[in-house]
């Protein structure tokens, strides 16, 4: 068998695996490991794999995962999204559908403090939701609108799903925090304007609020929304402004956070510990798929199957630009349908980059069209995993199927924004354009 055979014998073998539900960064380990010995030797494959995994960790950039995790965790479990929900609430009260638009705001105001759509979705989901199903709003509705909304974690900076794209794409990642600010904007707004397309059209999915505010309510309010975006314009701010690198921005953002923590008097040590706790898990299993796609990544680039592929795409493609991202698109789509978000982008990536190198195509803007892929596979069944959290931490209060279901409505909606950012890369790469 020649080595080409082996890569495509291999990648078949992969997506078998993950389709049996093996941990994928495990599939790819093994995988990658009996295809090199299988086609260039034990020794190779002996080599790569102990040279590859400490190259790649010891990778400075890496440092920045575990800080924005910790950063995420620490405001998810001190309670430093509440105010924000609050306050939008009061904000947006006289809309249709407030409270589920109020619910998709401050699921964007905690995407930028978390990084996680995970950690964005099961803790607005915690949130948010109750409201709603008290004041009579319809499961899917209050289900969808969260559920879609904690997608925002990947698109609007900081993103470790940036983070890692940036890292294997050889690109900036402040430029690409950048370029996913207003796309992340365009995407919140137009889960909003469903909220209140559906609302208007249908008011029984969500009842009016017989609800004003008093004077103490909005002082409540503006005393208790600080913390978000404080912690925000400190991690987003230092960024932009050029004043620190995204990793140093990772450790400020968790050290701010632990410190507004503590000023709230919500830092318990058994806060911490859970903190510290999801933190080094969210990280190794980060760690673990890395390890994976980068020995995956050099297997395949051995073997041939990435050119064997790429000059396929090529010739159906031609010179349309166009025509090659929506046969990308496609296999993203199809593809999260099963697999998580990193699994997915670590296993094409080896495979589409000759492609899109050969085409001339833009990788901060191709970044954030893959992002916005990848937020479409976290709500779409059978595997859409914010769906998953929210059904976790709703303890059955909704079920499953009604929260795919009202997602399902946001999923036309990201559609409609990825065209925009296909057709018009201004919205992507007008911002980081303005970066030196």
């Amino acid at each position: 068998m020649s080595l080409l055979e082996t890569g495509f014998v291999s990648l078949g073998c992969v997506l078998a695996l993950i389709a049996l539900r093996v941990p994928i960064g495990i599939v790819l380990l093994t995988v990658s490991f009996g295809g090199v010995w299988a086609g260039l030797g034990f020794n190779v494959a002996w080599g790569l794999s102990r040279a590859i995994p400490f190259e790649i960790i010891a990778n400075w950039s890496f440092s920045a995962v575990p800080m924005f995790l910790l950063m995420g965790f620490v405001a998810s479990n001190c309670g430093l999204t509440r105010g924000m929900f609050a306050a939008l609430r009061i904000l947006l009260r006289r809309l249709p559908g407030g409270l589920a638009c109020s619910g998709v705001a401050a699921s964007a105001m905690f995407a930028a403090a978390s990084g996680s759509s995970l950690a964005t979705a099961g803790a607005m989901s915690r949130i948010a939701i109750p409201e709603m199903l008290r004041a009579g709003y319809d499961k899917s509705l209050a289900a969808g609108s969260i559920a879609a909304a904690g997608t925002l974690g990947s698109l609007i900076p900081p993103s470790l799903l940036m983070i890692i794209f940036a890292i294997f794409a050889q690109v900036s990642v402040g430029k690409l925090f950048l370029a996913g600010f207003l796309p992340g904007l365009l995407s919140t707004f137009m889960y909003m304007l469903l909220i209140v397309v559906r609302c208007r059209l249908r008011p029984d999915l969500a009842p009016a609020i017989d609800f004003e505010p008093t004077r103490e309510d909005k002082i409540a309010a503006i005393r208790d929304v600080w913390p978000l975006p404080l912690l925000v314009l400190g991690v987003l701010g230092g960024i932009f402004a050029g004043i620190m690198t995204p990793t140093e921005a990772g450790a400020v953002g968790a050290s701010l956070a632990l410190l507004i923590a503590l000023f709230r008097r919500s830092l318990t040590l058994d806060v911490l510990k859970k903190s510290i706790r999801d933190t080094v898990f969210g990280t190794s299993t980060i760690f673990v798929i890395v390890i994976g796609a980068s020995l995956f990544t050099s297997f395949m680039g051995m073997s041939g199957v990435p050119r064997a592929i790429s000059s396929v795409m090529a010739e159906i493609a031609g010179d349309n630009v166009v025509l090659l991202v929506l046969m990308i698109a496609v296999v993203y789509i199809l593809m999260g349908m099963f697999i998580d978000s990193i699994g997915i982008m670590l296993l094409t990536l080896p495979i589409f980059f000759p492609l899109l190198q050969q085409a001339n195509v833009d990788m901060i803007w191709f970044g954030i069209i893959v992002i916005k892929l990848l937020e479409i596979g976290l709500v779409t069944p059978p595997v859409g995993l914010n769906c998953y959290v929210m059904a976790s931490a709703l303890k059955g209060t909704i079920s499953l199927q009604r929260i795919f279901q009202g997602a399902s409505y946001f999923i036309l909606m990201d559609i409609v924004t990825l065209v925009l950012l296909v057709l018009f890369p201004a919205i992507s790469l007008y911002l980081p354009s303005l970066m030196r």
